[in-house]
């Protein structure tokens, strides 16, 4: 056995004379004990002993009460009370006078020296002497055990030696890691499941290690901080020769320098701070600290990492956290969402895990639940768990809420209501509480908008509010994004609109989100001179998803004519985008309420109209209709009185009467100084002479109709007029003059977001390749333009296009034309239509014939 007390410079020094009397009885304590148990003293040098025992339960014993009586003794003081560390052995040994020669004496000194004071250690030697001789214990082992520590190499030996901890009662059972000279180079734990993905992020991060002291990882709760703080710290070990340190501020029950002190492997020494014995031991030593969860305590640690990095000029300090510290020098490195591939890789890998390794769903359907958790790894790991109970498929369609779809009851288990990880909701939680009063107000008014923001929007939502965005970008509730705009994730947003319904201002703030819906509308729909703005649904975009959430507030609050107007700006949306079902609904409610309010006759006219052009069925469309002529009339409007009109009467598809039907509106229309309002008479009247070749009638009023569309916001990002032109060209065999009318209308159509209508332009383009001698790029150009095109496009050109088709196949042969075709149906909208605006424009040499006349 040997022993010695630790810091016993520091006690002395602390103690000064008293030390005389402090080591004189522990000195008495020790021999007593010795004396009881047979234990023989070979020496005594300073605090330590060096005993032999003839018997391996003995010398436990004797330990076990050594320990308890050092404990029970009477000190002049609580910090006076000498920390004793024991060591034993048991081995083979040569006696040499009055001393013992053996290299198994040097192994119970080194187990000695890797003890703590307090704490009790012997090799697996003396364990399994003392458990042989189990049936014959000595006095004193009754309720003594034995704790495996697991293999550790001792200085100077080049075995390892499995150590075991004495445990009984009376003695301190937790103690930091063994003070081996050969001691593990970092803590880092072992981590149950592969780290997956995140690459490029792991090679930036270390990058950054290598030439910052201090890098701060910011980013939300659940993003996967703290584990990819650990993968690097792993993978920069080699670089640190002093180990790799890491300690969670979430988890220190006794405050940060105590936990930094134990994964040190260092312990407190009596009357003298913590912190300091941490920047004695580590003020030369090369390491990196990893500092977790930061924002658990963020004043603490942010003192921490001050002091360590001010007396620790060798050391390195990773931290992760949902704010900055704001400590000088500190690299903020935020981390962004994991990339689509990552996403899907790790829900595939969890799936399998929390599916017992069976197949489950394809990887289709993964792929599209991964595309709505947003990047998170936390959502990713509770939706695969969720898949234990509902397929992807499923479960994708609930993620409108998330935190409804992914939670568990967090009244299940106490659990579930202390680990932050374990739901969205105390997650987030973890995060809101750490707020200012105005940063929660704001982040809840913002919660009711369903897209990024730009500043002026946030100052809608309340003066003087840049401070409290600020608090939310920082703390990662709001990520900033180029522009700059404001984001909110689907999570925060579920999260915030929640505590928005409980605080009861939720009215209020759709209300207010309402107006301002109301307030883009009008500034969207005009230039900065006032003229009224075409309709791009390009521009439009970036205000579609906040019309509609308005719109639904407003169809259940009641608002019935903000909902009007905002259903007719919507209406060409819908159409374009398969909204039509949704529209359909929101407008008919908004007409069930229409009574509670004072709307115009011009404004019920203009929303009817819009719904029955969303209304399939032809009964109930002219059930529409009669009410929205009824309310013209009531408006006297001229205008819509035409608009009601022409959506009655004009059907572009060949039926008898339907030309003398066209001519009859535009002339009334023409009477009634509204003739802009029947430009969709003239564009049909336009292809229905061009379905019986009457050309030149046709391009004449084409060409008459430019004016109209230019006065026409609603119709002249579609250029349909030169769209029909390029048709008429195309007929005549002028592929000069439809080569520019049809690119022009491709190029527009594209620019305002009329994806439907650039795809028959596309088609026309192909005709132009035909007829041009090129039927390769022609069947690849049908090709893209029927899989783009979908079901968008009435059937009045329908017939041509199957025409050419069939010249197609005849002039190619049936294989090298199904090739060509399913070429272009895989290539992609984009690429589909970057190919027909590089189609060569027609040669003059050609012989082609310029269809000069049409007016441009």
């Amino acid at each position: 056995m040997f022993t010695d007390i630790e810091g016993s410079t520091r006690l002395a020094r602390m103690l000064g004379e008293g030390y005389r009397d402090v080591l004189g009885a522990h000195r008495t304590v020790l021999r007593a004990v010795l004396a009881d148990f047979d234990g023989v003293e070979l020496l005594t040098e300073g605090d330590s002993f060096f005993v032999a025992f003839a018997d391996a339960g003995a010398a436990l014993a004797a330990c076990v009460e050594a320990q308890r009586r050092l404990a029970a003794h009477d000190w002049p003081q609580p910090d006076a009370m000498p920390r004793v560390r024991m060591g034993l052995h048991t081995g083979h040994a040569t006696p040499v006078g009055r001393e013992y020669a053996s290299a198994e004496v040097h192994r119970a000194a080194r187990v000695s020296a890797a003890a703590h004071g307090g704490q009790v250690l012997c090799s697996e030697a003396t364990a399994q002497a003392v458990t042989a001789g189990y049936v014959t214990r000595a006095a004193g082992l009754d309720g003594v055990d034995l704790q495996d520590l697991g293999a550790f190499r001792l200085r100077g030996f080049d075995d390892d030696e499995r150590i075991f901890q004495v445990v009984a009662s009376g003695l301190d059972r937790d103690f930091p890691r063994l003070r081996t000279a050969e001691a593990p180079r970092h803590n880092l734990p072992a981590e149950h499941t592969p780290f997956i993905g995140r690459r490029a992020e792991t090679t930036e991060l270390a990058e950054l290690v290598g030439h910052h002291r201090l890098v701060t990882v910011v980013g939300p709760g659940g993003s996967g901080k703290t584990r990819l703080a650990h993968a690097v710290a792993e993978q920069l070990l080699p670089a640190y020769p002093g180990g790799v340190w890491t300690i969670d501020a979430a988890a220190a029950a006794k405050g940060l320098p105590h936990a930094l002190v134990a994964a040190l492997g260092l312990r407190p020494e009596p009357g003298r701070p913590v912190i300091d014995t941490v920047i004695e031991q580590c003020a030369e030593r090369r390491m990196l600290v990893v500092l977790q969860t930061c924002d658990a305590a963020p004043g603490l640690t942010a003192t921490l990492a001050h002091r360590l990095l001010s007396r620790c000029r060798r050391m390195d300090v990773l931290a992760t956290a949902r704010a900055p510290m704001g400590l000088p020098g500190e690299t903020v490195w935020r981390l962004p969402s994991l990339a689509p591939a990552d996403a899907f890789a790790l829900l595939r890998d969890r799936a399998a895990a929390a599916q017992g390794g069976r197949p489950g769903d394809g990887e289709s359907q993964l792929a599209r639940l991964a595309a709505r958790l947003e990047g998170s790894p936390l959502a990713i790991e509770l939706a695969a768990a969720r898949l234990r109970l509902l397929p992807a498929e499923q479960l994708a369609r609930r993620l409108d809420d998330p935190l409804a779809a992914l939670d568990l009851d967090p009244a299940d288990t106490v659990a579930l209501r202390e680990d932050r990880h374990a739901s969205l909701t105390n997650n987030l939680a973890w995060s809101y509480r750490t707020l200012g009063r105005r940063a929660a107000a704001l982040l809840r008014r913002l919660a009711v908008y369903a897209g990024p923001v730009d500043l002026a929007t946030v100052e809608w939502c309340g003066s003087d509010e840049l401070g409290a965005l600020s608090e939310l970008a920082e703390k990662s509730l709001v990520e900033v994004v180029p522009g700059p705009r404001y984001r909110m994730s689907d999570q925060v947003r579920a999260y915030a609109l929640r505590l928005l319904a409980e605080s009861g201002d939720e009215p209020a703030v759709r209300d207010q989100h309402l107006a301002w819906s109301l307030d883009t509308l009008d500034r969207a729909g005009v230039d900065t001179d006032d003229q009224v703005r075409t309709v791009s649904l390009t521009e439009l975009g970036p205000y579609v998803a906040e019309w509609q959430a308005a719109l639904r507030w407003a169809v259940s609050s009641g608002a019935v004519r903000a909902g009007l107007r905002l259903a007719c700006a919507l209406d060409p949306w819908w159409r374009e985008h398969d909204g039509v079902a949704e529209g359909r609904s929101l407008i008919t409610r908004l007409h069930q309420r229409i009574s509670d309010v004072h709307v115009t006759p011009a404004e019920q006219a203009g929303a009817l109209l819009v719904q029955a052009g969303l209304t399939e069925e032809r009964a109930e469309r002219e059930r529409h209709l009669d009410r929205a002529e009824q309310a013209a009339w009531r408006a006297g409007d001229p205008e819509l009185l035409i608009r009601c009109a022409v959506a009655r009467r004009v059907r572009p598809d060949g039926e008898p009467g339907d030309e003398l039907t066209c001519r009859e509106l535009i002339a009334q229309a023409e009477r009634a100084g509204v003739a802009a309002a029947a430009l969709p008479a003239v564009l049909a009247l336009a292809e229905l002479l061009w379905r019986r070749d009457a050309l030149r009638e046709a391009a004449d009023l084409l060409g008459a109709a430019r004016q109209l569309e230019a006065g026409h916001p609603q119709d002249r990002g579609r250029r349909a007029v030169d769209w029909l032109l390029g048709m008429v060209a195309l007929r005549r065999g002028d592929l000069i003059a439809a080569h520019d009318h049809l690119v022009v209308a491709l190029r527009s159509r594209l620019r305002h977001g009329f994806r439907g209508a650039a795809a028959d332009a596309v088609a026309a383009i192909a005709v132009r390749c035909a007829l041009g001698g090129d039927p390769v790029t022609a069947t690849v150009l049908f090709g893209g333009a029927e899989a783009a095109r979908g079901a968008r496009r009435t059937d009045t050109f329908g017939g041509f296009w199957s025409a050419q088709q069939t010249c197609l196949r005849a002039a190619l042969g049936d294989m090298a034309f199904d090739a060509a075709y399913a070429d272009g149906a895989g290539l992609g909208f984009d690429r589909i239509v970057a190919l027909a605006l590089a189609v060569d424009h027609p040669d003059l040499a050609d012989g082609a014939v310029r269809f000069a006349q049409i007016a441009r």
